[in-house]
């Protein structure tokens, strides 16, 4: 049976990239009948934070990714977080040790850096040069008797080609004398992400591990590390990053938000899961789809090479379809208190038809439901509607008014009268009409917003201001 993962480190709220990758893996294991485990990397205990756990766990739930093994729902391979599996990779340490795989290594961060420096000063990769592979056991002992921290680094074997199928972007080629002995302890004790990560995968028998290409140069690292304690590694498929608005890797300064920053700005989860999947996968399928049938769909083979693009207009695209399949219940339940402590309840389905075509997050409906339900909106117009006001004759009001009082609320027949009598037409008709019962140039349809207003006194009161506002800026 197939079995996929996820396993972020809690250092912070999760963001657009990494969530993509626990929604590959989550709908691959669906589209396969398999299992999506959910493992927590927090063997960076000074940045790991529980208050981050708790989130992930919640912005997966959100997104409705379930994980059938793991944090939380435990498992056979348990426990799920790398913090307490120090025993575990003590363990693989000393087996590495044994078989002369691994050594201390007593280098400075200075004297790392100084060879880094000469080596590309030469014209050649930096990477590890060896120094401390040499040393004796007495000379070991003698460093370790002066206090000296050790890391421990993996024996890389000379002249030999790792060779692996990559599951997306086919065969890879990486020659181990390009890479150098890898820490694989550090000198705290902590151990590094590439080793705990491959015991791990092989340990809770992780069959297929898909993530972004920036980790694809840790592959054959791994697989020399699971090769050499005997254990069977997963299957790796590397996919393309997303690239942000300006072409460079997606980050919170070129578009990037967190899960939870989407989440408390009223994203619906179903407009974040059908961006997300298409994002570097191709469907051919265009519409709106469940999480069930974004995973049905879910094609390896459809996974792209190329950078996707993060596109503001595509995301804010699906939040618009995700409406269309929401009642008015669950549409004034995401609006919240606010928009329903001002909206009559007789009104709510009304204001729910109305506004949801202008409406994107519950801040928009919050300020139309000021917009309606407020008796003076004149504070809420913008410089725009106040330049358009200054345009309007004095007299275009006392029209207006007056077909309200002959008309009542049927807005039709009012603009058939000011026609005739205010003898306006095009914007200056509409426009001024529009700002003095909404407040704004845009927004619903004028004779739906006068059947939500629903009140002859209101609407006169607003005409009034309107004209008291052009009658004193004159």
């Amino acid at each position: 049976m197939i079995k996929t993962r996820f396993a972020p480190s809690p250092t912070g709220y999760i963001h657009m990239g990494n969530m993509r990758t626990a929604l590959f893996n989550a709908m691959i294991a669906r589209h396969q009948q398999g299992i999506f485990l959910l493992r927590i990397e927090d063997t960076d205990e000074a940045r790991s934070e529980e208050i981050y756990i708790g989130t992930l766990k919640e912005d997966l739930r959100w997104l409705g990714l379930d994980w059938q093994e793991g944090e939380e729902c435990g498992g056979p391979h348990a426990p799920y977080r790398q913090s307490e599996r120090h025993a575990v990779y003590d363990a693989y340490y000393n087996k590495l040790l044994e078989m002369n795989l691994a050594y201390p290594c007593f280098c400075s961060d200075e004297q790392l850096k100084l060879s880094r420096k000469m080596q590309r000063v030469a014209g050649q990769p930096p990477r590890y040069d060896g120094r401390c592979a040499r040393l004796t056991p007495d000379e070991i002992a003698q460093k370790y008797a002066q206090g000296l921290k050790a890391t421990l680094r993996f024996r890389i074997p000379r002249a030999e080609n790792v060779v692996f199928e990559d599951l997306v972007q086919g065969e890879k080629v990486f020659a181990t004398d390009d890479i150098g002995d890898f820490i694989i302890r550090r000198a705290d004790g902590g151990a590094s992400f590439m080793f705990c990560n491959a015991i791990d995968d092989s340990l809770m028998e992780v069959t297929h591990a898909f993530r972004g290409e920036d980790h694809l140069t840790n592959t054959p690292r791994q697989l020399m590390i699971a090769k050499a304690l005997g254990l069977k590694p997963p299957q790796y498929g590397h996919f393309a990053l997303i690239n942000g608005t300006d072409g460079s890797p997606l980050s919170k300064r070129n578009g990037s938000q967190s899960i939870r920053e989407m989440r408390e700005k009223g994203f619906w989860p179903e407009a974040v899961v059908n961006y997300l999947a298409r994002l570097g996968h191709y469907y051919p399928q265009n519409e709106l789809m469940s999480i069930e049938d974004l995973g049905r769909f879910f094609e390896i083979s459809q996974l792209g090479r190329s950078p996707a693009r993060y596109d503001e207009n595509q995301l804010m695209y699906w939040q618009k379809e995700a409406f269309k399949n929401k009642s008015a219940d669950d549409i004034v339940a995401w609006m919240g208190d606010e928009v329903q402590s001002m909206v009559p309840a007789d009104k709510k389905a009304l204001f729910v038809e109305i506004v949801t075509p202008n409406t994107l997050f519950p801040h928009d409906a919050v300020i139309w439901a000021e917009r309606a339900f407020n008796d003076d909106v004149m504070p809420l117009m913008n410089e725009e509607c106040q330049a358009m006001l200054k345009t309007i004759p004095a007299d275009f009001f006392d029209h207006a008014l007056a077909a309200v009082k002959a008309h009542g609320l049927d807005y039709k027949a009012w603009i058939d009268y000011l026609k005739e009598h205010a003898q306006a037409k095009g914007k200056a008709l509409f426009q001024p009409l529009r700002i003095a019962l909404m407040a704004t140039l845009h927004g619903p349809e004028m004779d739906k917003w006068v059947m939500l207003l629903g009140d002859k006194a209101l609407i006169t009161k607003r005409l009034n201001d309107a004209k008291q506002w052009v009658t004193q800026s004159c």
